[in-house]
């Protein structure tokens, strides 16, 4: 039996990638500063941990039967643009503090495989129907955000730590992922759940705000597909960064309609300063396509998926408010 450690588990992306490694057979360790929001863990173990202490990382990882086969560091301080916009100091030094004890505990450990998660913000500003950007475009660097920069930090730091020992490292970086059991209110949501969220508080034929003037392009990745690029990724033989999203871009207006058609409602946007982060972001998904991964869930597809299940949370939400 294969064993794992899912740093992050108690996250959405986490907490999903630890149900599939079960249904692949592995013996699963996840650990996360909290436990999952939404449900009991699939892990067979799980440890609350602060991973930005070293000696916590050093913990995670400590086994009696051996080392890890696979560790997938996913743990992040992070959430939607207000958030990061807000927080950038907290995003800063908390990831950089995980993701350089956890890389070094995990090659002290000798772990045999590692993946790092890092994202599509390492990425520029661009200009909707920009040529598509490859892996390595990203340099010379200029994140639009310090996530972005953070990112592109600790990925350098994850493949020093592999050349210099020899273990295999993965560098994932992912794009906006929505689906079930997220994050979908607080601040730290991401746009497909703030829509949906708010579209399902909205009255028929009401009205939901947007940062910005509703224009700027995106693409969302529905939580199975990117999960699934996520295992084969590990498994393959791509070494170095490999994106892995969706190749449907749309506006946060098209998103707004998407949702609003899911739900059955009528809906006006009324616009509103925030931080919007860039333009567009398009950037080529052929490394990944190259080990027979696809991104197979339309973005009407993964909303008629998330919707419901946010408006449940939204619903049971305000019961329990009115009974306070």
């Amino acid at each position: 039996m294969k064993t794992a450690l899912v740093a992050g588990a108690g996250g959405f992306v986490g907490g999903h990638l630890v149900k599939r490694l079960k249904a692949e057979g592995y013996w699963v360790r996840g650990v996360d500063i909290k436990r999952p929001e939404f449900g009991p863990t699939a892990a067979d173990e799980f440890l609350l941990l602060d991973l930005r202490e070293a000696g916590n990382c050093d913990w995670a990882l400590a086994r009696t039967e051996g080392t890890f086969d696979e560790v997938y560091q996913l743990a992040a301080d992070m959430g939607g643009m207000g958030f990061i916009h807000s927080a950038e100091c907290e995003v800063l030094r908390n990831n950089a503090l995980i993701n350089i004890h956890m890389t070094h505990a995990s090659i002290v450990a000798r772990v045999k495989r590692y993946l790092f998660s890092s994202s599509v913000c390492v990425y520029r500003d661009m200009s909707a129907g920009e040529p598509e950007l490859s892996e390595g475009d990203a340099v010379p660097a200029n994140p639009d955000n310090e996530y972005g920069w953070e990112k592109l930090y600790s990925e350098r730091v994850a493949m020093a730590y592999g050349r210099r020992h020899g273990t295999v490292v993965r560098i994932a970086r992912l794009q906006n992922c929505y689906g079930p059991e997220g994050t979908w209110e607080g601040g730290r949501e991401k746009a497909p759940a703030a829509i949906c969220r708010k579209v399902a508080e909205a009255e028929d034929g009401g009205a939901v705000e947007v940062w910005g003037d509703g224009r700027a392009v995106r693409s969302y990745t529905y939580v199975d597909d990117m999960i699934d690029g996520i295992f084969r990724l590990m498994q393959s033989d791509l070494e170095g960064p490999v994106n892995i999203g969706s190749d449907q871009y749309v506006s946060v207006d098209e998103l707004v309609d998407t949702v609003a058609k899911v739900a059955g409602k009528r809906v006006h946007i009324r616009y509103v300063d925030g931080p919007v982060g860039v333009q567009s972001r398009n950037f080529s998904n052929d490394r990944i396509y190259s080990i027979g991964w696809k991104n197979r869930t339309s973005l009407a597809e993964g909303i008629s998926r998330t919707y419901p299940w946010i408006a449940k949370q939204s619903t049971e939400s305000s019961s329990r408010a009115g009974t306070e």
